[in-house]
């Protein structure tokens, strides 16, 4: 026996290495799986405790944490934020060329909500503040906190001031630079470098959690709030200015609103009494900044050096910003939508929305259209989601903010007719000037003939005069369900097809006055979108150098929009000095550009290879999703591999069924991401590259290593195989191998286990999951073998040899967790025998524990043996009574023995899988 005892990385990473050697002399050895049972040989032989495990396991977790600071600094290199923002004017041609360069965002940022708070607060400011400062991360308190939407919200708020303080920085460095370069013309400039928004309290595509009311509260603590900072920022040039106490007034009015509708408004009393109040005439009620800028500007005017590019960068704040802390977005899916517009549509019910008769029918409805006007009365009695969702802006444009444009995203938007749905409404309501409405593409359908959807909404005279109207075209591309029922990188090159008959349809249709808003909700998981080799390919990935030409070249301004999400995307704005070097390394790539004069791609001008090549790698990955296989092996442990990581819930709401029959489309997009990290394979970033180079080896290598997009395809794909590994996926297969667990005790190596394995193999005889692990390793394996012929062909431009050293970390913690989880079954079956109640018996506890439902195995084990039981002393009986003699005992020992132990490994393996996550750089 292996003496791995007193544990330590070192010791575990030097006979994980040995163990690798020896797949040289046996090739289906598994070094992983042989690690992890010497570790737990070793623990159930006494030899370490879990507490010793829990102490290299805390080791294990701040090392992966110091490795995604080192990242997220590398990332964005917070030393250089300053050389950058000198570098803005000193650089620039003309005023003219200034000025107009900077009035429009190089980036819309978006703070979306998805569910990727992996980290503890105490473990994010230990990220943020090494990642800042460039520290070591010696310990982090990692107390989770309930994850609610109010705490999401206040998240992003807080990334959302970063980044405005951010924002003024870069303004400030603007203006002063351009003072000094154009002293008699620089008070003209506006600049406008970012906007920003956030969904977070207002998205009600697939939850139903959120209250109108909630998003009218939050919409007024956010405007509140910003009032707040736009007062103290003026008190900061002038503590005595006039519009200070004009300011801090409507922040206390608005508090005050925001604390009305805070409760619950479920009763028409409670409701209307907020309601009046908030719609009340009140002198210090503010609804627009424009009166206000206007001051500053004037002001400005007047004033010198530092004061006028104070006052000049407070105005641009509000500008941007409007009357919140940026601007908001709501969604809703399609299917809302339609079911709200067939109730206006004569025998609506029956109507096909993809048919000419639809279009016609909605021509005539927006033709006829009157705007109505409504209340919160007609809010808190509408029944329709989308609907309510329109009268709540009308509410909002109304109440709080009369001036910042809202968004409406549509979710699985499919037909022209969706648009023009959402459009009737808005005009009805007399929003079609401050709302723009944008139809979502990421499933593999919408991204397919999303060209012709988009000829045929431009085509339409009412869209083009509403777009116009707006001044821009609005769009949104998903790598959610793009990424995982197409692949990331069949996504990318799709997205960025629809992206170019975007520009095509624009042009056709007349439509070059406007801008084109592309907003990519892209992650930051390498499984979500964002491609972790750099922010350059950060930016480029979802949005690439040949869309924007396509943009460039037709005339068209382009305005991008990129999502930062949950815990994941904050940390980038999680302390002042990240936020800056951010926005500035951002501002340094100008996404908003395409640049004419760059030699064409290869990518695009070999159609005959790239379209086949992306056809075959979407074609591989749609056979894994179609195949049982590989529903059942991702779907194999549930999400008990996972910590809960967000208000939104992670399985679908019609999820009902037991695991074994659990679909892929039940589990949401970052989960099933996540899911592949941990499982040591991300299937949806490398499967299929090698199969679709196959045929043609020479050629595809070729292609990939002159084009600028595949050399950029493959840094993603090395990045991810670089921390890959199928034997691990493979070795949680073993789990359930009826004759490993039959040999286990065998010439009596581990005799006190003998009745446990013994319980163990014969349960697991009829189990599938040994089998599904090992076809779809088998499958990997051989697509595997493709993809480094190809990597032979096309050379690693920028080698790493650190990540040996990850993957190995990551070998040893899938190694304990495989020793944990071997540890939980062990204990789960030794538990004595009870008795069926509540519909839930002895084997319902196993397969919760063998899927890792173990919250719900450990309550029901409680249940069946409790540790405390009412005593005779506890009750003043009048009547003497001799039975129960003794004070009646508990299953104290049980629980010690048994119940806990499998609440303590089951502790260690979600710290684990933070830990791997984090090697990974983010959840999902």
């Amino acid at each position: 026996m292996t003496d791995l005892a007193p544990l330590s990385f070192d010791r575990l990473a030097d006979r994980l290495r040995e163990l690798h050697v020896r797949t040289q002399e046996t090739p289906l050895f598994n070094p992983v799986f042989q690690l992890a049972h010497d570790i737990s040989r070793t623990l159930e032989a006494g030899d370490v405790s879990l507490e010793d495990v829990a102490q290299l396991v805390g080791e294990l977790e701040a090392e992966s944490l110091g490795a995604r600071a080192e990242r997220l600094r590398c990332l964005v290199t917070p030393d250089a934020a300053a050389s950058r923002l000198d570098g803005f004017c000193s650089d620039s041609g003309s005023f003219e060329d200034f000025a107009a360069y900077w009035a429009n965002p190089q980036l819309h940022v978006v703070f979306t909500a998805h569910p990727t708070f992996l980290l503890s607060p105490g473990q994010t400011r230990a990220v943020a503040q090494a990642a800042s400062t460039g520290r070591t991360i010696e310990a982090a308190d990692g107390t989770r906190t309930a994850i609610t939407l109010d705490y999401e919200h206040g998240e992003a708020m807080q990334a959302l001031a970063h980044a405005q303080n951010a924002r003024d920085r870069l303004v400030s460095s603007l203006l002063s630079c351009a003072a000094k370069k154009w002293p008699d013309r620089w008070r003209e400039l506006e600049p406008l470098p970012f906007r920003f928004a956030s969904w977070v309290g207002y998205d009600m595509d697939g939850r139903t959690d959120i209250k109108w009311y909630t998003s009218i509260r939050f919409r007024l603590a956010e405007k509140a709030e910003r009032l707040g900072r736009y007062a103290d920022s003026l008190a900061a040039i002038d503590a005595g200015h006039g519009l200070v106490g004009k300011l801090r007034a409507a922040q206390t009015h608005t508090e005050r609103s925001a604390a009305d509708f805070a409760g619950d408004l479920g009763k028409p009393a409670d409701l209307s009494a907020a309601a009046n109040r908030l719609t009340a005439g009140d002198p210090d009620k503010l609804l627009s900044l424009a009166p206000v800028i206007a001051q500053l500007e004037e002001e400005a005017a007047g004033a010198d050096g530092d004061e006028a590019v104070a006052l000049k960068t407070l105005a641009a704040a509000m500008r941007a910003d409007g009357l919140g802390m940026g601007n908001i977005h709501f969604r809703v899916n399609a299917k809302q939508l339609h079911n709200a517009i067939r109730t206006r549509i004569e025998n609506g019910e029956e109507l096909d929305i993809g048919s000419q008769g639809a279009l016609g029918a909605l021509r005539d409805l927006l033709a006829e259209a009157k705007p109505l006007s409504a209340n919160f009365a007609s809010l808190a009695i509408e029944s329709s989601t989308a609907v309510r969702q329109f009268l709540a802006m009308a509410q909002i444009l109304k109440h709080v903010d009369a001036d910042a444009p809202i968004r409406m995203l549509v979710a699985e938007c499919e037909q022209p007719a969706t648009v023009l749905s959402a459009l009737y409404f808005a005009r009805l309501f007399g929003i079609e000037d401050k709302v723009d409405v944008s139809p979502l593409f990421e499933t593999e359908s919408a991204l397919e003939h999303g060209g012709r959807f988009l000829d045929a909404l431009l085509a339409e005279e009412d869209y083009r005069a509403y777009a116009r109207k707006r001044g821009r075209v609005a769009i949104q591309t998903g790598f959610s369900d793009a990424g995982r029922f197409v692949g990331q990188i069949p996504a990318s090159l799709a997205i960025e097809r629809l992206q170019g008959r975007l520009a095509e349809a624009m042009a056709a249709n007349g439509l070059t006055d406007v801008a084109a808003l592309v907003f990519n909700t892209h992650g930051e998981g390498m499984g979500r979108g964002a491609h972790p080799a750099s922010f350059k390919d950060r930016l480029e990935w979802p949005l690439s150098p040949w869309a924007r030409r396509r943009f460039a070249r037709a005339g068209i301004r382009i305005e991008p929009e990129a999502s930062f999400q949950g815990g994941d995307g904050y940390l980038f704005f999680s302390t002042p000095e990240l936020a800056l070097a951010t926005l500035s390394e951002i501002a340094e790539r100008a996404p908003a550009t395409g640049d004419l004069e760059a030699p064409a791609d290869a990518f695009y001008r070999r159609t005959d290879l790239s379209l086949d090549f992306y056809r075959a790698i979407k074609d591989h990955q749609q056979e894994h999703l179609e195949s049982r296989t590989y529903s059942r092996a991702i779907t194999a442990f549930g999400l008990g591999l996972l910590n809960t990581t967000g208000s939104r819930v992670s399985r679908r709401q019609s999820d009902i069924n037991a695991d074994r029959e659990m679909s892929l489309r039940q589990i949401r997009a970052i989960p099933h991401n996540a899911i592949l990290q941990q499982l040591g394979y991300p299937v949806n970033i490398i499967a299929g590259i090698g199969s679709a180079a196959e045929s043609n080896y020479e050629d595809i290598a070729e292609l990939l290593r002159e084009s600028p997009r595949g050399r950029q395809i493959m840094r993603l794909v090395r990045a991810s195989n670089a921390l890959a590994s199928i034997k691990t996926v493979a070795a949680y297969g073993e789990l359930f191998n009826s004759a490993y667990w039959a040999s286990r005790p065998y010439r009596g190596t581990e005799d006190h286990l003998a009745r446990a394995c013994e319980t163990l193999a014969e349960y697991l005889i009829q189990d599938d999951r040994n089998g599904v692990f090992r076809r779809l390793a088998s499958r990997l394996r051989v697509d595997a073998l493709k993809l480094h012929r190809l990597f032979d062909l096309v050379p690693d431009e920028e080698p790493h040899p650190e990540r040996e050293g990850v993957r190995r970390t990551i070998g040893v913690l899938q190694s304990l967790r495989l020793a944990l989880m071997q540890h939980m079954f062990l204990k789960v079956v030794s538990v004595p025998v009870f008795s069926r109640a509540n519909d839930i018996s002895r084997t319902d506890v196993l397969e919760m524990v063998f899927t890792l439902r173990v919250d719900e195995a450990l309550a029901q084990l409680r249940r069946a043996y409790p540790t405390s039981f009412p005593q005779k002393s506890d009750f003043a009986m009048d009547e003497g009574g001799e039975y129960p003699r003794g004070a009646g005992e508990g299953y104290d020992a049980i629980r010690t023995n048994y119940i806990d132990p499998i609440e303590q490994a089951h502790g260690l393996s979600l710290r684990i899988s933070t830990a791997i996550a984090n090697l990974f750089g983010a959840h999902g």
